[in-house]
């Protein structure tokens, strides 16, 4: 969906918001859902934040997710109201409309650091003048999800699931996005539109070899309500999808949107299984806590995604911390993905020998559930492709020799047959 154009501060706003219709991104199929958020506790970062940009909004009126999403800061004028911008920032969210739009929610923004233009989060959601940079590697389709997609807001790639884009629309955009040239645009995979959803859901139907369905967008969580439960019931109702997943960043950016109306929602079709988008540990704040705890509470097994990104989170101590955090929270790390190479991303990617270089430090220094696997989107559709340190050093006749997380060397015997019996070799392993 396009994304509502800002309107004029109103007198009566606190100095820093931008108020907007983006509520009409929830709209369009009519939310019926109680705004409640029970008791969202607060972080020090928020109150203090709160407190000086929004001190006239109530405590519930900050919890409501619908508030957070329409006071959004989206551009210049707001976002010079509540930081110092460096220059480079000031030039890139001065480019004439047309590009990828910007967008923080206020809780999201009190997390960033308002003087230092190298804060990590900072970083990761205010655009810099290098997006505009094109490079031959780069696409603006890289996992060429184009050619794989049968009908509009859908990819089948692997035999037995597909990745079902039911919205174009996020509370808060990552500067490094796969769909950063698609997201937030009018035509990017329908926000809220039933017409598109069920060509999608008609294929789905007739595709007995769909088992696995998982919803993303955009951030699917930004339905409201009804939306969302519709279309999860019509998924359920498809009798050879046995999986249901979502992908989001909503407990990172908009931990109030997890209402316990919305966990209600989602129970209800259980097996359902979420990836939650993470990037840096200051995101786990005591609100991505409570939200991450509602989820768990319900059931709902939770797996985190993270992209390697240079100069925000490229090193050990960074990831560990994160990662650590996560199995505190109840989110088991999944996936450490290499930055996709969409257009003017060379700021964001590392090399890949950074990565392994990243996995050889975590592996045997930290628990196995907090080392998510390493993987590789391969450009141009081959699906993600899971990389590791070389820890196999060699072969010394049938032996394998391998290399511990110490750098110590070990031997493995008759690594490369398979016996049944005394001596009988059934096959070669290898």
């Amino acid at each position: 969906m396009e994304e509502s154009s800002e309107a004029e501060e109103p007198p009566s706003e606190p100095p820093g918001s931008e108020t907007n219709d983006a509520s009409a991104s929830l709209r369009r199929i009519p939310r019926g859902s109680s705004r409640r958020s029970a008791s969202t506790p607060l972080s020090d970062n928020a109150k203090s934040f709160k407190k000086k940009h929004f001190p006239s909004v109530s405590l519930a009126l900050w919890n409501d997710w619908h508030w957070q999403v329409q006071h959004r800061f989206r551009s210049w004028n707001g976002l010079r109201r509540i930081m110092h911008l460096t220059d480079a920032e000031q030039a890139a969210l001065q480019i004439p409309s047309g590009r990828f739009p910007v967008a923080v929610t206020p809780y999201y923004a009190s997390l960033l650091d308002s003087e230092n233009g190298q804060d990590p989060l900072r970083r990761s959601v205010l655009p810099l003048s290098e997006e505009w940079v094109r490079h031959p590697e780069e696409s603006t389709d890289p996992l060429g999800e184009d050619k794989d997609s049968p009908v509009p807001g859908l990819v089948h790639r692997y035999p037995d699931r597909v990745l079902f884009l039911v919205t174009g629309f996020c509370s808060t955009y990552c500067r490094y996005c796969t769909r950063s040239w698609l997201v937030g645009r009018h035509g990017s995979g329908g926000h809220a539109s039933r017409r598109l959803w069920e060509r999608a859901l008609a294929y789905i139907q007739a595709t007995p070899a769909v088992r696995d369905v998982l919803i993303s967008g955009g951030d699917p969580l930004t339905l409201a309500d009804d939306a969302l439960g519709w279309l999860l019931d019509r998924l359920r109702a498809i009798r050879h999808v046995e999986v249901l997943r979502i992908g989001t960043k909503v407990p990172a950016v908009l931990p109030q949107r997890i209402t316990r109306d919305l966990v209600w929602l989602l129970r209800r079709d259980h097996p359902l299984w979420m990836s939650l988008h993470f990037t840096h540990p200051k995101e786990l704040t005591p609100e991505t806590a409570e939200a991450c705890a509602r989820l768990a509470d319900a059931g709902i097994p939770l797996g985190s995604q993270t992209v390697l990104l240079k100069g925000i989170n490229d090193d050990v101590t960074t990831l560990r911390a994160l990662f650590q955090g996560l199995l505190r929270l109840r989110v088991r790390p999944y996936y450490l993905y290499q930055c996709d190479p969409i257009n003017g991303s060379p700021h964001f990617r590392t090399t890949i020998a950074r990565g392994l270089e990243i996995m050889d430090g975590l592996r045997g220094h930290t628990s196995g559930y907090a080392v998510p696997s390493y993987v590789v989107d391969a450009p141009g559709g081959g699906g993600k492709i899971p990389l590791l340190p070389d820890y196999v050093q060699g072969v010394d006749g049938e032996d394998l020799i391998l290399r511990n997380y110490e750098h110590r060397l070990f031997r493995y015997p008759k690594a490369f047959e398979v016996v049944s019996g005394p001596g009988r070799v059934v096959h070669k392993a290898f």
